[in-house]
């Protein structure tokens, strides 16, 4: 076994590679750039190497700079966790020519299933089933709208180069099959170095399955289990759990042996993952396959008790697997949802800054409940723009899918973010979705189930209730001189409470009825855990002027709590009227202007595109709202701009 290895990658998962590392006796080091100087992965390693400036490409996309990391402190090989370097095959032949290892399968096999259209051939061949497809390179627009044609409406349009959802459009018509070419051959090249396109039929209320396998150098190759991961927003996965809610054992045995026969045709040796497409008859259709350990992977050692990383090590050193095909069980659920630094409310557009508040809750391992938490963050550290904004992965187990999902809802309750925007409580809206609880679950479910994106969540009456009490209650606990008598005003709805303390709680009287308030706070506290007639909540409380900031299950609310007779006079105020922005068209995000599609005097109509802004890789088109004509415009192409700063100015369209 190896006495120390190198990790090329940062963040969370660099954390996780060196948490096994460091249980096997192995030591670690770790690479940084100069925007992570300070991370945790750096931290935690036995070692650390400085490689270079922020951006990747100057950095930890850079082989010969990992390369000699390695001589610098006599690391023997490399785990290239995901994404960077981790399925190229130059790199992996380069580290060969030196005497390291690689962490990871031959070159030849991440090259082969690397390339989107050269992997279906093979999976073809293999005896896999594949989604009716043109394979071949494609030329322009043109004829991009040509094969689109030919294989019918709608149809999926990838870069054959890509991954993380980058590079991938779906069109219904040619204008989409048009734009969505160029679009997606400029986010290939600008992603992956590589602008090869291929075009295939996009599968209608399709499930997005993957099997897990592994494999070592000695012809032995197993699957474990699969991970259900339709939960997606623009092919980017959210919220994965494992098993699927919708295979039955024979579907599972099917794609698992599949799966199995594609990695040895490609004589695959390391922990890897065969995507498949499930349509609603459990019919599948070969996607792709990572080379790599996956995002996703900590569900899949939950409900197997097998650490892929430990696995990857072994086969890497040259171990047969120690595992076969009968020795794995999927026991009980597991659920992961990915905590993005994102604004869920401004069409999860990526979220900059320092946390100011970093709390997630706290890891647990027992009998009938484990909550994991894979991070590389921590409290006072930046999110920057230089790399992909995920935080953290939640992730639970429970021995039944109920069970899971409850763990999942009460850990993101605890979990505790400030300073930048982040995706809790859009997840938290997903958690408690009947729809989701049934596992009626597609690709197209946060399209479908927020067509006009999230606004946040609204509570049933009897849970604002009891969170209009608590307020009331704490209102109480931190002034109780101004009288037993309180309104909680939130809007246009008012509550009213006589809160008296009794047996250490609070009982509260409202329209004739009482209830018992047990409250777990102190003014100051960001988290109250309250029992209301047995019913157990978690609140993220903030303290406002004259009231407080409430967070629960996807709600966001402000309530002021006051006397009667200013509830009263409240109810006079005049309503303030927001500014009219509607002339301005504001960046989203903090990114780069990449492209201006209009001049100053043209005149635009609602939907066409406007401009182009790249922000963490991705490029976002932003479009025109309604007929108005261009007044100024205020950015360049090559632009760095911040949220909401102007890009260009409308006036009236006029005739």
């Amino acid at each position: 076994m190896f006495k120390k290895i190198l990790i090329a990658n940062r963040g969370e998962i660099a954390c996780r590679v060196i948490k096994t590392a460091k249980k096997m006796g192995i030591a670690t080091v770790a690479v940084y750039s100069d925007a992570d100087r300070n991370a945790l992965h750096v931290r935690m390693a036995d070692e650390a190497v400085y490689i270079g400036k922020s951006p990747a490409g100057e950095s930890y996309l850079v082989g010969d700079k990992i390369i000699a990391a390695c001589k610098e402190t006599g690391a023997e090989a490399i785990h290239p966790g995901y994404g960077f370097l981790s399925e190229n095959a130059a790199f992996c032949e380069a580290l060969t020519k030196v005497g390291l290892v690689f962490i990871g399968p031959p070159p030849k096999a991440i090259e082969a299933m690397g390339d989107k259209i050269t992997s279906k051939k093979i999976a073809a061949e293999a005896g896999v089933a594949t989604v009716p497809g043109h394979m071949g390179l494609i030329a322009d627009a043109d004829e991009a709208v040509k094969i689109a044609r030919e294989i019918t409406y709608p149809v999926m349009i990838k870069a054959s180069a890509g991954g993380g959802g980058k590079g991938m459009r779906v069109a219904y018509n040619d204008d989409e099959a048009r734009e969505g070419f160029e679009r997606s051959k400029s986010e290939a090249a600008s992603s992956f170095g590589d602008d090869r396109i291929f075009i295939e039929k996009f599968i209608e209320d399709p499930r997005h399955i993957e099997i897990q396998v592994l494999a070592d150098a000695h012809g032995n190759c197993i699957y474990l289990g699969e991970r259900e991961c339709s939960i997606q927003r623009r092919h980017q996965k959210v919220i994965e759990e494992a098993p699927s809610p919708f295979l039955d054992e024979k579907t599972r045995k099917s794609m698992g042996e599949q799966a199995v026969a594609l990695a040895k045709a490609v004589d695959y040796a390391s922990a890897g993952t065969v995507e498949f497409i499930v349509d609603n008859g459990r019919n599948f259709y070969f996607l792709e396959m990572n080379t790599r350990l996956q995002v996703e992977h900590p569900i899949t050692e939950m409900i197997t008790n097998v650490d892929l990383v430990e696995q990857m090590l072994r086969v890497a050193a040259g171990e047969k697997l120690g595992l076969a095909q009968g020795d794995i069980s999927l026991t009980g659920w597991a659920m992961e949802s990915r905590i993005y630094a994102e604004d869920p409310y401004r069409n999860f557009l990526p979220s900059t800054g320092r946390l100011s508040r970093y709390r997630p809750p706290e890891e647990i391992t027992q009998e009938n409940l484990i909550v994991r938490n894979d991070t590389g963050v921590f409290e006072g550290g930046e999110i920057s723009t230089f790399y992909d904004p995920m935080i953290a992965k939640l992730c639970t187990w429970a021995p039944d899918r109920d069970g899971a999902i409850l763990a999942m809802a009460e850990a993101l309750d605890e979990f505790e973010i400030e300073g930048v925007s982040h995706n809790i409580p859009f997840v938290q809206a997903v958690m408690d979705q009947q729809r989701f609880k049934e596992g009626r679950l597609t690709t197209a479910y946060i399209v479908e189930e927020f067509p006009d994106g999230f606004t946040g969540v609204e509570l049933e009456p009897d849970v604002m209730g009891d969170i209009a009490a608590f307020a009331a209650c704490a209102a109480y606990r931190v002034e109780p001189n101004i009288g037993h008598i309180r309104a909680v005003v939130m809007g246009d709805r008012l509550w009213r409470f006589d809160v008296t303390e009794r047996d250490e709680a609070f009982v509260a009287y409202h329209h004739g009825g009482q209830s018992r308030i047990d409250i777990n706070w102190q003014s100051g506290d960001s988290i109250a855990r309250i029992m209301v007639d047995d019913v157990a909540r978690i609140l993220k409380v903030e303290r406002l002027t004259g009231g407080f900031r409430i967070r629960y299950r996807g709600a966001d609310l402000a309530m002021k709590v006051v006397t009667p007779r200013v509830a009263e006079l409240m109810e006079l105020m005049p309503v303030k009227i927001a500014p009219d922005m509607s002339k301005f068209l504001l960046c989203p995000m903090p990114g780069q202007v990449v492209r201006l599609d209009v001049a100053e005097g043209d005149i635009v109509e609602e939907g066409q595109a406007l401009a182009i802004v790249e922000a963490m890789k991705m490029e976002n088109v932003l479009r025109a709202e309604k007929r108005a004509k261009v007044g100024k415009i205020l950015a360049d192409v090559g632009s760095v701009l911040a949220v909401d700063e102007v890009i260009m100015e409308f006036e009236e369209a006029g005739v």
